[in-house]
C-alpha cells in the first residue's frame, strides 16, 4: 500500500505480473514464475502450470483424467486420493506448490519495502 492506495509491484524480471508456474531443476533448484517458465521446454516434466485446477479434486475423477493427458508432468495419487503431482522423485499437493508462489510474492514485497513482513 502507498499511503491508501494499492500499489502492483515489479517483480525481480521487472513485470508486474508473475505466471503461476514453478520448475524444480538439477540440485533443487526451485525456480517461480516467468523464470520457471522460460525453461519449460526444456524441462517439461519437472515444470507445474495450471495446478489450482486440481485443488481439491480426487485422483479419479474424470477432470483429473483430462488433465493427465494434457499435461507433461505427473499427477499422481496421494493417499488421501486427492491429485497431487510429482516432481524429480518428490511427491507435491497443489497447495504446497501454490504456497512456492505466494512466497515468492512475499520475498517480492519484502525487497520492495526492505523489510521482512511479519503478519500478512
Amino acid at each position: 500500500m502507498d499511503g491508501k492506495q494499492a500499489k502492483v509491484l515489479e517483480n525481480a524480471e521487472g513485470t508486474r505480473t508473475t505466471p503461476s508456474v514453478v520448475a524444480f531443476g538439477e540440485n533443487d533448484e526451485r525456480l517461480v514464475g516467468q523464470s520457471a517458465k522460460r525453461q519449460a521446454v526444456t524441462n517439461p516434466e519437472n515444470t507445474l502450470f495450471a495446478i489450482k485446477r486440481l485443488m481439491g479434486r480426487k485422483f479419479e475423477e474424470k477432470s483429473v483424467k483430462k488433465d493427465i493427458a494434457r499435461v507433461p508432468f505427473k499427477i499422481i495419487k496421494a493417499d488421501s486420493n486427492d491429485a497431487w503431482l510429482e516432481s524429480r522423485g518428490k511427491k507435491y499437493s497443489p497447495s504446497q506448490i501454490s504456497a512456492f508462489i505466494l512466497q515468492k510474492m512475499k520475498e517480492t514485497a519484502e525487497k520492495y519495502l526492505g523489510k521482512k513482513l511479519q503478519k500478512l
